[in-house]
């Protein structure tokens, strides 16, 4: 399908293809970007389509998180009197989907620690607007993840079935066979359903991320019918750690369930504890006994506070309106701060400083989100008392081409850094390290003068005296 909406949305290739509606990448003319765009089955006759697809939207609009799929647009399609189509735009999230992956087999212990806090995150947020999402499950997870396994980002979409306070129970209608199998007991019972519903369907979904297999297979009826006597099976595949939390997810009494609250904090503990077994030596530089070594040539460690270098983080905390810029030097075992605007501190164990991590590429390094963001939503500085939500920073690099350390800006609630202010934080940064360099080279010739100055060739003048030969005269050769 390659035709458009309302003269503004190209469409592309279908993406995903359901009951109600199918899913296409598309291009926004208009404001140069990709989207995805959902189209609903042409049902002019269909009222109670319509009001359903309408209540989505609406439901949709009223929600902002970073772990949800934003709605970006929303209309009516009249361009063909005979095939009236109603369509809401989203944004495009690159990847796959929790199903589809699924299809590959189980995932790891981190993974499914990393996306089950980004759905709970984002049950929380929902939850907290009065609204039940009440069709939890691997189609409307939504996942990026890099080659190497090493980062995932997990959203959630699809609200089609989504209530505002209490649910009503969903109709056969609306019951497919992907659906069934991550229902809960009082939806199978045709009850009023809450948010302990969706915290129902999370664990069946955590539970399958380790199984690779659906905890209540067969058909419709047999498997609504299977939770309602038995509780899911929790098997050797899934480790000893996690059985507590998921047995409390999944039980059959929604007064039970623990709350999502408690959900996303267990989960964070869970991403916290599987990444330290994950990576038992922190990751590092592979240049790091040189890039020491370039450390010590600069002689900034432990050094004390300096004028210059407290001006630039002034500046820098005033220009991009932030209350903490700090430059930071990052030692063999600890990070030290050779200047911290806003923050009495100077200097903080290697492990869980940001710093580290930057120093590991040589471009900016930004984290908007830090709640949300897989590298450093379990950080301790994030998930502690200190708070920290938003880290920007720029590498300070020699013209050799080591990192010495960085120039951030901090901040304790989630931001946005537009290009300009990144920009604004790569020239500050270039002036630290510049610097930094007049400082090495000034101590170098220092070192060089009074090594002259102190040799035994040398007259009272600092001259140094040159014999070219036994017999022959003597020169003198005037230091530079």
């Amino acid at each position: 399908m390659t035709d458009g909406l309302q003269s503004r949305y190209r469409l592309g290739e279908l993406i995903a293809s359901g009951g109600m509606a199918q899913v296409y990448r598309a291009r926004d003319e208009f404001l140069g970007r990709d989207v995805a765009v959902k189209i609903f089955h042409a049902s002019a006759t269909a009222e109670l389509d319509f009001r359903r697809q309408e209540d989505e939207v609406n439901v949709l609009a009223r929600l902002n998180h970073p772990n949800l799929v934003t709605l970006l647009d929303a209309a009516v399609d009249r361009s063909d009197p005979a095939a009236t189509r109603i369509y809401y735009v989203m944004e495009l999230v690159e990847g796959t989907d929790l199903k589809r992956r699924l299809d590959e087999g189980p995932l790891g212990a981190r993974q499914i620690a990393q996306l089950g806090y980004y759905a709970a995150s984002a049950l929380e947020y929902v939850h907290a607007q009065g609204i039940v999402h009440r069709d939890v499950k691997p189609a409307n997870v939504l996942l990026s993840i890099d080659e190497d396994g090493s980062r995932l980002t997990a959203k959630l979409g699809d609200f089609g079935v989504a209530s505002i306070g209490p649910a009503e129970p969903i109709s056969d209608d609306e019951v497919v066979t992907g659906t069934v199998a991550y229902l809960s007991p009082e939806q199978a019972r045709g009850e009023e359903v809450g948010a302990a519903s969706d915290v129902y369907s999370l664990g069946l979904v955590l539970l399958q991320c380790f199984t690779g297999e659906l905890a209540f297979p067969g058909p419709p009826q047999h498997s609504a019918m299977a939770r309602l006597l038995d509780d899911p099976v929790i098997g050797d595949t899934v480790p000893q750690d996690w059985a507590p939390l998921l047995s409390a997810m999944t039980a059959r009494e929604p007064r039970e369930r623990p709350d999502i609250h408690d959900v996303a904090l267990a989960l964070r503990q869970m991403f916290a504890a599987e990444t330290g077994r994950h990576k038992a030596d922190p990751e590092r530089p592979e240049n790091e006994i040189e890039r020491l070594g370039a450390v010590r040539r600069y002689d900034v460690l432990d050094s004390p506070p300096d004028d210059a270098f407290d001006r630039i983080t002034a500046m820098a905390a005033r220009v991009l309106r932030v209350p903490v810029s700090i430059v930071s030097v990052v030692d063999d075992d600890r990070i030290w701060f050779t200047s911290a605007h806003g923050l009495d501190v100077r200097e903080i164990a290697r492990d869980p400083g940001l710093c580290a991590s930057a120093i590991l590429y040589h471009e900016p390094w930004v984290i908007e989100d830090a709640r949300h963001d897989p590298r450093a939503a379990a950080n301790p500085l994030v998930a502690g008392e200190f708070g920290l939500q938003f880290y920007a920073g720029v590498p300070l690099t020699t013209p050799d081409g080591y990192n010495l350390g960085t120039l951030c800006v901090l901040d304790f609630a989630p931001r946005t850094i537009s290009p300009d202010e990144l920009a604004t934080l790569s020239d500050l940064a270039s002036m630290v390290m510049r610097e930094l360099e007049l400082r090495r080279e000034a101590r170098e010739l220092q070192a060089k003068e009074a090594l002259l100055l102190n040799s035994p060739d040398t007259d009272e003048y600092g001259s140094l005296i040159t014999n070219r030969s036994s017999t022959g005269p003597i020169e003198l050769a005037t230091s530079p």
